[in-house]
């Protein structure tokens, strides 16, 4: 022991439980991207097995179903697929995402980075970093990516590698980025300071969270509209849609597969749909649009019920003409979330809210509409969909001209002063707006006749009457500090407003005494005789 303390010798101490556990959190972040991804393929390959052994007449062993389950998996990630069996020998790219298809890959990263980034239960281990919890879990996704890409390969529609190689690691980042986000509590802070200073300046808090709820409710606008024109449409082409429906195939599995690939399309035709309501359309090959001014050309396209719903070739009718109300009703939207709840806002503030807004909800559809567009072909149906900056800029300038009026209205519509009689009285103080304007008792009469007997009713005070008939020159000159505030009519026969309280009277303060004087008494002076000698 002596010679221990003497020599200096470092006696071995524990690890310390941070670098003991931040090891293994690492790792279950990197399963945990990996088991996401794992997830995904298992999903879409029971899925191709099961339509496979249903099949009365499968092309392919269970290896293809299994190959082309990866490739289906590739596509949910916008990667091009290419098929070579084709009439001219040229391999044909399948670009079409359905982006329904999307939402399982998204939610499933999604989760895996929100469960890597949460706070654990133990209270010796230590929470990862959002940037290590966002690396791990996206070096398991991208292994699996790598798998699936590679064994894609062999199978009758394999993936091309350069588009592998971007799509799937953005659609990874997205999701992992908002899973770490959403972990951490979805903070709110400052934009980088990459940005220029103008546009950090434009987007401050709490505008530019404003201007996300307003071009997000612009957006869902758009594609709720685009959802009613596609469904209407089927239902007025409902013949056109069966036979197209039941010509594809005659066994029922065959009819199932078309059946589930029709409602993974289902938001690929909403964004579509509100691309052909803003105006600009979409694409159905080489130089044929449908817009609602017209649609002209004849398009090669292969049977499918979802295309039946396309207008008649021809100039656009009244009832096209009609697709314009949803972008007018977007517009309307984009302004009605704009406005602040403040009263303090001005109406400049207001106003570029809106105009954000709708900057927002373009590019928002600018986004859709190149995630749901792609080719199907290499000839006539290498253009298929919506083009992206056509629709965004459409959408940007429909929500931005009917935007910024409809929010400033709304603004000055929602904090216009009280109507009623108003009494200004001498020593009421100019510009309270919320005690003098009548505001106050709107609101609280409002509360009152919701909640029924919960909230009590204003009772005005009586003056008493000895008070009454205290002289106002006495009151004043008694308490000259005493403000009376002025009484508002909000209600013809109900007076809401305040009113005065009762004023304590003057103490009487007895007049002045004249001090009494002392009674004078009279002092007889008395000669003395002069004593006889």
């Amino acid at each position: 022991m002596t010679q221990v303390t003497e020599r200096g010798t470092r006696l071995p101490t524990a690890p310390r439980a941070g670098v003991r556990r931040r090891s293994p959190a690492a790792a279950a972040c990197v399963v945990g991207g990996a088991v996401a991804a794992g997830l995904g393929l298992g999903f879409l390959a029971v899925l191709v097995i099961v339509l496979w052994i249903s099949s009365p007449y499968p092309d392919s062993g269970p290896g293809g179903a299994l190959h082309l389950a990866a490739g289906l998996w590739l596509l949910a990630h916008g990667t091009e697929l290419l098929r070579y069996e084709t009439l001219s020998g040229v391999p044909a790219p399948v670009g079409v995402t359905p982006l329904l298809l999307v939402a399982l890959p998204v939610l499933l990263m999604r989760r895996a980075a929100r469960l890597g980034g949460g706070a654990s239960d133990e209270d010796d281990e230590e929470v990862l970093p959002a940037s290590a919890v966002f690396s791990a879990v996206l070096c398991g996704y991208l292994a699996v990516g790598t798998f699936a890409t590679v064994y894609a390969a062999g199978g009758p529609m394999p993936a091309d590698p350069i588009s592998a190689a971007w799509h799937v690691p953005l659609v990874a980042v997205l999701a992992a980025a908002g899973g770490v986000w959403g972990a951490k509590g979805r903070p709110l802070g400052p934009l980088p300071n990459w940005l220029p200073g103008g546009v950090r300046r434009g987007f401050v808090r709490p505008r530019y969270a404003l201007a996300l709820r307003a071009g997000a409710g612009g957006a869902l606008v758009l594609l709720g509209g685009g959802a009613l024109l596609v469904g209407a449409s089927l239902a007025w082409h409902g013949a056109q849609v069966q036979a197209s429906f039941l010509s594809l195939t005659g066994v029922w599995s065959g009819r199932f597969a078309v059946l589930l690939l029709a409602i993974a399309l289902i938001p690929n035709a909403m964004v579509w749909g509100a691309a052909y309501a803003l105006g600009p359309g979409f694409a159905l090959g080489a130089e044929v649009t449908a817009t609602p001014l017209g649609f002209a050309g004849a398009p090669a396209l292969p049977r499918f019920p979802l295309l039946e719903a396309l207008p008649a070739a021809g100039p656009g009718t009244p009832l096209t003409w009609a697709a314009a109300g949803v972008p007018v009703v977007a517009g309307l939207a984009v302004g009605w979330f704009a406005v602040r709840r403040a009263r303090e806002v001005s109406y400049g503030e207001t106003a570029l809210t809106a105009a954000l807004g709708a900057l927002v909800c373009g590019l928002a559809m600018a986004g859709l509409a190149a995630v749901s567009a792609g080719p199907l072909g290499s000839r006539r149906l290498a253009e298929f969909g919506p083009v992206w900056w056509t629709t965004g800029a459409a959408a940007f300038a429909w929500t931005l001209v009917l935007a910024v009026p409809v929010a400033v209205g709304v603004h000055a519509w929602r904090y216009r002063p009280a109507e009623g009689p108003v009494a200004v009285e001498a020593g009421t103080p100019v510009g309270d707006g919320w005690h003098d304007s009548g505001v106050r008792e709107l609101r609280w009469e409002a509360m009152r006749k919701a909640s029924g007997a919960l909230v009590p009713e204003i009772v005005p005070e009586r003056v008493p009457p000895a008070v009454e008939a205290v002289p106002a020159a006495v009151v004043a000159a008694a308490a000259p500090a005493v403000r009376v505030r002025r009484a508002v009519t909000v209600v013809a026969g109900l007076d809401l407003g305040p009113r005065p309280g009762p004023v304590a009277p003057p103490v009487p303060v007895a007049p002045p005494v004249p001090p009494v004087p002392p009674p004078v008494t009279g002092v007889r002076v008395l000669a003395r005789r002069k004593p006889p000698v």
